[in-house]
């Protein structure tokens, strides 16, 4: 089985290539640039550097949401086009569990936070349990749009040891300092942004069992209204 893992949820653009169980290569950018000018430039060289034979790929796995509007699009539309080109399905992943995935293994609860802006995050709960010899992740609470401070509070009501990662926690690192009552950690350089690795390892799981779409029917996941919608929405709603 081989993937493309294809993440643009936030301002980490990357692409990776599984094959079965190794991540063959990965090309992530944390930069200036917009996913436009990156996604596929960053495909095409690690595709040439891999000597991958593009129409031996199954699937493409892509980083569905939450995250940038406009990255999700960008991410969306590339995914659908390969999907297209190669005719071959579409396997479909939130942001948040991916981001947890960095993680997989830890004994401690997973909260990913994401800066959704309007005092909001992007976020879930999530823990790995061992079933024979490997890591499984489980949801404790899916991806939700929420303010920090009610993350926080369900996080104190669990009562359990948690790590943070993802582009919120810059933003928001004093206030869940200040209002969390368990004991927590923040996820090192190297784990705490998307990866779409991370991407690929969980959409082999769903394509195994027969999760997944056809490029026609992929569409991002936005979890709430694009600022213009809540603007013309307000506009209907004072007429």
């Amino acid at each position: 089985m081989k993937l493309i893992g294809i993440d643009s949820s936030g301002m980490t653009a990357s692409v990776a290539i599984l094959e079965d169980d190794i991540v063959v290569a990965q090309y992530s950018v944390n930069h200036k640039k917009t996913h436009s000018q990156t996604l596929l430039p960053m495909l095409d060289e690690i595709s040439r550097m891999t000597e991958l034979d593009i129409s031996t790929v199954d699937a493409i796995a892509i980083s569905k949401g939450p995250g940038s509007f406009t990255g999700l699009r960008i991410g969306s539309a590339t995914a659908k086009g390969l999907g297209f080109a190669l005719d071959i399905p579409i396997v479909e992943v939130f942001t948040t569990d991916a981001l947890a995935y960095n993680l997989c293994g830890t004994d401690k609860l997973v909260c990913p936070i994401m800066d959704a802006r309007r005092e909001q995050v992007y976020t879930g709960l999530y823990e790995f349990v061992k079933n024979d010899d490997i890591y499984m992740m489980e949801t404790v609470l899916p991806a939700s749009a929420l303010a920090v401070e009610d993350i926080v509070a369900r996080i104190n009501e669990i009562g359990r040891e948690v790590v943070f990662l993802g582009d919120g926690v810059p933003v928001y690192r004093d206030t869940v300092k200040n209002i969390i009552t368990v004991p927590y950690s923040w996820a090192s350089p190297n784990q705490n942004r998307q990866s779409a690795a991370s991407v690929a390892a969980l959409a082999a799981g769903k394509f195994k069992n027969g999760e997944f779409v056809n490029a026609d029917a992929h569409v991002p996941e936005y979890l709430r209204l694009s600022q213009a919608e809540r603007e013309r929405k307000e506009k209907l709603a004072g007429e």
